[in-house]
Formats: C-alpha cells, sequence, structure tokens
C-alpha cells in the first residue's frame, strides 16, 4: 500500500508540472512540484553506459555465492584472522562444518596488556609536556593509576610461568610509580618522561618476545594438526590473512602460514588481504578470497594470464602515462621496478636497505 501511495503521488506530481495541470495544483502538492531539468541525449547516453559498471557489481554478488561453493567443494581454505586474543584461525573442509581452531592461550593478552599499559600512560602524558598551566590529564592518570594498582594487587595470582612475574611485577611497579610522581608534582617534564620510557624499555622487550613466542607456537601447533588431518589436499588448500598497514611488515599470521605452505604458495594459495579495520569477520575474509580466485579464471579467460587480476589492470599503461607526464615535464620519473603478474615475492618491504630491523637492533 506504501508503494502504491508513493506512486500515485509521483504520477501525480508528474502531472502537476506539466501547464495544464499548473492552474490547479493543490496546495499541499505546490512545494514538491516544479520542472524538472531535463537532460541532454549526451547525458543519458552517458548514464545508460555508466549503469553497467554499477550492475556488474550485482552480479558478482550473484554470481559469488556459486564460485564460492564450488570453490569449497574443492579447496580446504584456511582464514587467519587478526584480532587483540592472537589472532583467530579457522579451517574450511570440504563438504564439513567449518572447523575454528582452539584460542591462543591467556598470557599472550596478559603480556600485551602489561606493554600497553605503559604506552598507554604516555597517550596521557606526551600532549600536556611543557605546559604546566595544563591540568586536564588529571582525572585521566587518576582513573588509570586506580586500575593500574588494582592490576599490580592480583599480578601474582595471573597463570603464566615464574620466571616471568618480576618482569610484569617491574613494569606495574614502575607504572605505578611514574603516575604517582607525575600527581604529586602536577607537572609533565620532558626528563621525565625520557627516563620512564628509558626504564621500561628492557622490561617491556621482554614481554613483547614472550607474547610473540607464545602466538608463534599456539598457532603452529594448530597448523601441524590441520596439515596432518588434510593429508595431501592440503596441497590444494587456500589461505588467507587480514593485515593492516602497521601489522603488514612482519605479520605474525602470514609468516607462521608461510612456513606451512612454502615460497610457491605466496601470492598464489596463500594471500595476505589488506584491510582499514584490525579486525574483520571470517564472512568478509572469504568473500575476498572468493573475489580473487574468481577474478584470475576472468584474467585467463580475456589476457591468457592466471594472475593478471590479482594487480591493477590499468596500472601498467598508467605507468607508461606516468613515464611519458615526467618526461614532458623535464623530471625523471620515480617508480618500482615492474613486477611480473605471476611474482612468489613475500608481500611486504624486502628491499632492504640501512637502518635498524628488529627491536633488539633498536637497542
Amino acid at each position: 500500500m506504501k508503494h502504491l501511495f508513493l506512486g500515485l503521488l509521483m504520477s501525480t506530481a508528474i502531472a502537476a508540472g506539466s501547464p495544464a495541470m499548473s492552474s490547479s495544483l493543490d496546495e499541499y502538492l505546490k512545494p514538491i512540484s516544479g520542472n524538472a531539468p531535463t537532460p541532454s541525449a549526451s547525458e543519458i547516453a552517458t548514464q545508460n553506459v555508466l549503469r553497467l559498471n554499477t550492475s556488474m557489481f550485482s552480479l558478482y554478488e550473484s554470481a559469488g555465492e556459486t564460485f564460492r561453493n564450488n570453490i569449497l567443494a574443492r579447496h580446504p581454505v584456511i582464514l587467519a584472522l587478526f584480532s587483540s586474543a592472537g589472532g583467530r584461525m579457522v579451517l574450511y573442509k570440504p563438504g564439513e562444518q567449518r572447523v575454528d581452531a582452539p584460542p591462543v592461550p591467556k598470557v599472550y593478552q596478559v603480556m600485551k596488556s602489561l606493554g600497553h599499559s605503559t604506552m598507554a600512560i604516555s597517550l596521557v602524558v606526551l600532549p600536556y609536556v611543557g605546559h604546566p598551566e595544563n591540568k586536564s590529564w588529571v582525572a585521566s592518570m587518576q582513573a588509570y593509576l586506580t586500575e593500574m594498582e588494582s592490576a599490580r594487587e592480583g599480578i601474582d595470582a595471573v597463570d603464566m610461568p615464574d620466571d616471568w612475574r618480576p618482569n610484569s611485577r617491574a613494569i606495574l611497579d614502575n607504572n605505578i610509580a611514574f603516575m604517582e610522581a607525575c600527581l604529586k608534582h602536577g607537572i609533565i617534564t620532558a626528563e621525565a618522561v625520557q627516563a620512564f620510557a628509558k626504564q621500561q624499555a628492557p622490561f617491556l622487550r621482554h614481554a613483547i618476545a614472550w607474547a610473540a613466542e607464545t602466538q608463534v607456537a599456539h598457532w603452529m601447533k594448530v597448523l601441524d594438526g590441520w596439515k596432518k588431518d588434510l593429508g595431501g589436499s592440503f596441497d590444494d588448500a587456500y589461505a588467507a590473512s587480514n593485515t593492516i598497514y602497521v601489522a603488514r611488515q612482519n605479520n605474525v599470521l602470514f609468516s607462521v602460514l608461510a612456513q606451512y605452505f612454502g615460497p610457491e604458495a605466496i601470492n598464489d594459495r596463500l594471500m595476505l588481504i589488506e584491510t582499514i579495520s584490525f579486525t574483520t569477520t571470517p564472512e568478509d575474509m572469504m568473500t575476498s578470497l572468493v573475489r580473487i580466485i574468481s577474478d584470475r579464471s576472468v584474467g585467463g579467460l580475456f589476457f591468457n594470464n592466471y594472475h593478471v587480476m590479482d594487480y591493477e589492470l590499468m596500472g601498467t599503461d598508467a605507468r607508461k602515462a606516468i613515464i611519458a607526464e615526467m618526461k614532458a615535464r623535464g623530471h625523471e620519473p620515480f617508480l618500482p621496478p615492474a613486477v611480473p603478474f605471476n611474482s612468489k615475492q613475500w608481500p611486504a618491504l624486502v628491499s632492504g636497505g640501512s637502518g635498524p630491523a628488529t627491536l633488539d637492533e633498536l637497542r
């Protein structure tokens, strides 16, 4: 009924726009009446062509479900998703219900929380360094200090290896001492902040290392079991991990998967999917993976190359255009080397260079 009413209203409004009806137009229709702009023949033709591209995405969506069913019927799929709990892995086996791997041991989150607790203090104090007149940081620090003291009171009851406890206590003790000193003096100085950071760095280094060891050991144990369970079909499996910019280099989940899939699978059966969010859902990840795989068949059909659709199609011609445009401006173009479509190169920064590349080297 609602749609019928709207249709009648639109028909009335269109009719009201004609000269014959304008004189008898009811008052309640006048606010929305008037002559609509008449597009040119060129504009109409252009919109008709552009609509083809818009419609393509609905066709993609319709075909995507069929592609997904066909892929999952023939290939195991492993999705490794980033999470604050050390990641999540999901296995899809042909003809079976998906399997969610057990989570990373909780001590991983404890180590990350200890490290983040110190960094969080810097977020409270850094905006106010050199501004003694501004006291707006006090309330936030007092609230966080209360949480810090509660964590310190219970840290000995947290499940962790005994030799990790002294380091964990030291992080919290140092946090509390620094915060109490800031509140006592009512001022944030650059010297105090730098001394605090220097004091905490060695303790944070241990917490980071233990978190990484816990995460890697857990996921390798999971993949050991899945690879054994899949047997020969593991060689037909696809896998993907998601990442945002800051986690792209040295991505833990992708790096672990690479140990089981091998170098020849990189950018072929093993993919790193970049996102704009730390977390995503298995459903969204699966949609992206299916889109990548199905696009490859399109590339093989039209361009005789299975991996060409993994790349920006206009990229090579745009590269030529950039070179020409820069030459016309009297400048040398600045571009990376051209990479073949079937490159197995690690999907991260691998060109080397000078400077520290590990936390150990930063010391």
